[in-house]
């Protein structure tokens, strides 16, 4: 069991990090950590409490300690709590000394950027629950395997402090080593038809290929695809225990959608060559066929304008591949569901009817295994997030309908509509979970959650979507070059130790920055010579608001032309690759 309740130490020289009697000493000049053989812990000025650690980190001022500072419990799942994190705090190790003006700045920058992504709500742990894996795949390890301490037999995949472990990790100190996943995790404790049972969701964020909505799109050379999201829905009921695991993740090809300043900039496919885009879509897909067995594409992109584009090359990849492992089905959402036309989601369930049946779910008994779920959905739109909510949504209502039903809690020819007000939390429970998801990749929480949460489309969730494409707008293409860069920096894929050169130097040629200021001052000055009363000189005065006029139009056409050097871009690993 990972050590709960953590109290470091900090004097001058060192700094001890104790948990249930296990104390650390790290040298706050090197960062070296060893194993402090005394129990006797000298008095120290500052002792903070914890509990337990994110890791440590490396910024240009010296090592930093994260930690838990407060949790909530969200709940138990196996009789074990599980708990999200509140409050985290940053403990400088290293000595402060003189340093600098760049120096400190880099160093206020690199602070901001980990308080950025440890800002971002829905991190989750237990001291002794493996959160990183399904009930089926913790259901088919040994004996060997379960008896080792949890950071070691965690699904890496979804470690979002994995990186801030490694100096904890490399000593073998696992005791100290808390695995945190980020996603969603809900558990609901429903008492339906004289029965008793809990109702939870978990959705695990993969680490790799993380970044913003528009700056990381598709594949990687590896296969890992942005956006990627496993969702287990569990029911657990006496002694019984029902599983069913949904995936969601990019097109799995090499693509970018990078902002421009349009409100949707058009898709883009890498230049290479049709072998290269197979072997990355293989590389992806065999390994969800090795992790979950047969793979349902469920693909909900339109087949007009930009997304066309992705839905033929998709299409024709899949084709290519024939592997009778996968079947692709495409479900154009906005042309079928046009003009609130919302109940036509049922030509799509049709359409998936025999792979829910084939597929089935996890079901277990005493710890003894019944059934297997065989294959999983993979769900996408172009973002990940709102059709692909939806669509997930009812797949996982199908499937939880069945399972109560084998359960014994619902009887032949009971539905959640039959018990409303537990329907209405289970909307509303997906909806929250499509929140957080969308929150974590495109900053605002999901589009269409009315329709998720109610059961029906309505105008004021059509007002409520405005609202968030407008904030999404203005976060994707004025904010999120921070927030990736603060992303690749805290899971590692940036780190101080390699570059220890500033990124952050403003390079922007003085044409770049002047030319919004000029828009805006043709804007005044023509307006200006719309509201001065009129001269003795009328064509003049016509001649100075038209030059004004043009002077404005030519600088946001300029803007336009040039769209992504007036976007916020990261300066860390997806920095603009060339200039003006």
């Amino acid at each position: 069991m990972v050590h709960r309740d953590i109290s470091i130490h900090i004097g001058p020289d060192e700094v001890y990090v104790e948990g249930n009697g296990e104390v650390l000493l790290i040298n706050r000049q090197t960062g070296a950590i060893d194993d402090h053989k005394s129990q006797t812990i000298p008095t120290q000025e500052r002792v903070v409490q914890c509990l337990g650690l994110f890791g440590m980190i490396r910024l240009p001022s010296g090592n930093h300690l994260v930690v838990i500072k407060r949790a909530k419990i969200v709940g138990e799942l196996s009789q074990k709590s599980i708990f999200q994190v509140d409050e985290t705090e940053i403990i400088a190790i290293t000595p402060t000394k003189a340093r600098n003006q760049s120096v400190e700045q880099d160093n206020a920058t690199f602070v901001a950027m980990l308080n950025q992504v440890l800002s971002t709500p829905a991190y989750y742990f237990s001291y002794n629950l493996d959160l990183t894996h399904t009930q089926q795949r913790l259901a088919h390890t040994t004996t060997d395997f379960r008896s080792h301490p949890l950071i070691q037999r965690a699904d890496h995949r979804f470690i979002w402090n994995g990186h801030m472990l490694q100096p904890f990790l490399q000593r073998k100190f696992y005791q100290f080593c808390l695995p945190i996943i980020h996603g969603f995790v809900t558990i609901k404790p429903v008492f339906l038809n004289s029965c008793s049972f809990d109702w939870v969701i978990i959705s695990r964020r993969s680490i790799y290929r993380v970044g913003t909505r528009y700056f990381v799109r598709g594949a990687d050379l590896d296969g890992n695809v942005a956006n990627y999201v496993e969702t287990e829905q569990l029911v657990q009921f006496n002694k019984s225990v029902a599983s069913f695991v949904l995936t969601r993740g990019s097109i799995p090809f090499q693509w970018t959608q990078r902002p421009n300043i349009k409100y949707k900039p058009k898709p883009k496919l890498n230049t290479q060559n049709d072998h290269s885009k197979l072997l990355i879509y293989k590389r992806h897909i065999d390994e969800q066929v090795v992790l979950y067995g047969r793979q349902v594409l469920v693909n909900l992109i339109d087949q007009k304008g930009g997304e066309k584009l992705l839905e033929s090359q998709f299409s024709d990849i899949y084709h290519r591949a024939d592997n009778k492992k996968v079947r692709y089905v495409h479900f154009d959402f906005h042309k079928e569901c046009s003009k609130m036309r919302w109940h036509r989601l049922s030509i799509l369930m049709d359409k998936l009817k025999q792979d829910i049946e084939d597929h089935g779910y996890y079901f277990s008994t005493n710890e003894s295994t019944l059934q297997r779920q065989t294959g999983v959905f993979r769900v996408n739109c172009i973002d990940c997030l709102d059709r692909t909510n939806v669509v997930q949504s009812m797949l996982a209502k199908t499937i939880l309908e069945e399972q109560l039903l084998k359960l014994g809690v619902f009887k032949q020819g009971h539905s959640l509509s039959s018990f409303p007000q537990f329907e209405a939390t289970y909307r509303n429970v997906w909806a929250d979970n499509a929140d957080a998801c969308s929150t974590q990749y495109s900053g605002t929480g999901a589009l269409k959650t009315d329709y998720t949460r109610t059961g029906v489309r309505t105008k004021l969730g059509l007002l409520q979507d405005g609202k968030n494409s407008a904030v999404r707008y203005y976060k994707n293409n004025f904010c999120d070059g921070f927030r990736q860069d603060s992303l690749d920096f805290f899971l590692g894929n940036f780190t101080w130790e390699d570059h220890k050169v500033s990124p952050f130097r403003d390079s922007a040629q003085l044409k770049v920055r002047i030319i919004p200021i000029l828009a805006l001052v043709s804007l005044s000055m023509a307006i200006i010579g719309v509201l001065l009363p009129p001269s003795e000189s009328f064509v003049e005065q016509m001649l100075f608001i038209f030059f004004w006029i043009l002077t404005g139009v030519g600088s946001c056409l300029y803007v336009l032309r040039h769209g992504p050097y007036y976007v916020n871009q990261p300066l860390l690993v997806h920095k603009l690759q060339k200039d003006i």
